[in-house]
């Protein structure tokens, strides 16, 4: 194995390191200098990883960059990793902190000291949410490309003791609500959204997840969905309650291409991970139903805790909510699961919800809207709004 420079326009153009790697595989890489002798120095870089990865192993040479480039390639959410700032050249937050780190250098110590400078005052969910979860992620993928090493990684926990006390209010979408007050708050909106909060409901799936889902990847007689590539970077499977049968089916048979929609009929618009569109129609049915604690993220929490109610075996709620899993066995198939519809079923169901219109015809129904607010309607809400934030802040 040897590598060396070569230049196309003499004088003018970047040298280009070249040679075969230790596979017999071309390397043709520039190096982004028309001067030879920084050139030069990243040729002896280059070639000094390759023997590094000849003796060692790729696991040597794998830098936490490379593995975020892999995760994004395959799928992964550039969110909370940092931004890349073009004037200063530099990054930030996640992205800056393990800039040029090998991942075998990676430590529980290291990462907690991490956590510790870009999160210092932030409650342990915040941390996970934002730190742990994303890292992991990556490096469950650094993992199946056999670049590191699978390791048990401590998240933040909540501080132990009863004399522990927050006095910060929780976020709404953040914990769950009881099924009779998810019915109070669907009845709120309009039809398009409508849909979007009963299929969380009654899958537990990420918003995320709905948005971007095609039609294609619900196997209703199978009552199954399947997700190629979750949050985690594995794919998984989603069982269908019976009560969204006929919803789904329509919407399936009558309206192919992406599942969920807008009032207009177009596809919701993703923004950085996030479904966007619905934060006024969510702001107006909390104002029409003196319902406060809904978000499209609430319905994922009710869903994981009426399980665990309902007396669901962890092993089986955990596949439901696509939670992370270290046993083999509990891989995400395409297959449909008995015992997974079995558990989605015991979820509750109301007659008029069940019953109503849009159930059966979403697709012809998706364009109706919400009764506009009377100023007394609004005044009515804003009044009860207050009321229920003087209460959360007590």
């Amino acid at each position: 194995m040897r590598l060396y420079l070569w230049q196309r326009t003499p004088g003018k153009s970047n040298w280009i390191i070249r040679g075969t790697d230790d596979k017999g595989q071309e390397v043709h890489e520039s190096t982004k200098t028309t001067d030879k002798k920084t050139a030069e120095a990243l040729r002896i870089k280059r070639e000094g990883r390759l023997l590094t990865e000849i003796v060692h192993g790729k696991q040597a040479v794998v830098t936490f960059h490379e593995a975020v480039e892999s995760y994004l390639d395959n799928g992964g959410s550039p969110r909370f990793l940092g931004t890349f700032d073009e004037d200063t050249r530099q990054w930030s937050g996640l992205m800056k902190e393990l800039d040029g780190v090998l991942l075998k250098d990676i430590t529980q110590d290291r990462m907690n000291k991490i956590a510790a400078t870009l999160y210092p005052n932030c409650q342990y969910d915040t941390i996970n949410r934002q730190l742990w979860t994303p890292f992991i992620a990556i490096w469950r993928n650094a993992c199946r490309a056999e670049w590191a090493t699978p390791k048990l990684w401590v998240r933040a926990k909540k501080p132990k003791g009863t004399n522990v006390v927050s006095i910060k209010a929780k976020r709404v979408g953040s914990y769950p609500v009881d099924y009779a007050t998810g019915w109070r708050f669907v009845q709120g909106l309009g039809v398009a959204n409508q849909i979007i909060m009963t299929i969380l409901f009654y899958t537990g799936l990420r918003p995320i997840e709905l948005f971007v889902m095609e039609t294609s990847q619900v196997n209703v007689p199978g009552r199954w969905i399947t997700i190629p590539k979750s949050k985690i970077g594995e794919p998984r499977g989603v069982p269908i309650h019976e009560a969204i049968v006929p919803l789904l089916a329509d919407m399936v048979e009558n309206r192919p291409g992406k599942l969920v929609r807008t009032w207009e009929g177009a596809p919701f618009t993703v923004y950085d991970d996030n479904g966007g569109q619905m934060k006024k129609a969510i702001a107006a049915a909390r104002l029409r139903t003196h319902v406060f604690d809904v978000a499209p993220y609430t319905a994922r929490h009710s869903v994981s805790t009426q399980l665990v109610v309902n007396g669901v075996h962890p092993h089986i709620k955990d596949q439901i909510m696509g939670h992370a899993a270290d046993d083999m066995s509990r891989l995400y198939t395409s297959v449909p699961q008995p015992k997974l519809i079995e558990a989605i079923n015991t979820l509750p169901t109301f007659p008029d919800w069940l019953n109503a219109d849009w159930m059966k015809t979403p697709v012809t129904l998706t364009a109706r809207r919400a009764k506009m607010l009377s100023k007394a309607e609004r005044d009515a809400g804003t009044r009860a709004f207050e009321e229920w934030r003087a209460r959360r802040a007590a």
